[in-house]
């Protein structure tokens, strides 16, 4: 029973690294945006922004499939 939630797990744990992904896309847009315009404030959170979803949304994944190695590995 432990196993199959772990799995369905996995399946989540993807949409939310995809969805993150399109985030970081978009505000990636945005700080183009926001460059163009020179709003040195919004350029900023813009960057910060797509930065964190970017880290985000490669780490989790990571993260995840290094708990699955150590518990197979027990």
């Amino acid at each position: 029973m432990e196993n199959t939630a772990l799995m369905g797990t996995g399946n989540w744990l993807g949409i939310l690294s995809a969805i993150l992904m399109v985030l970081c896309f978009y505000f990636f847009l945005t700080f183009l945006q926001h460059l163009k315009a020179g709003e040195q404030r919004l350029i900023r959170q813009s960057k910060i922004a797509a930065v964190l979803c970017l880290a985000v949304s490669l780490l989790v994944p990571l993260l995840y499939n290094l708990y699955l190695y150590s518990e197979m590995m027990k």
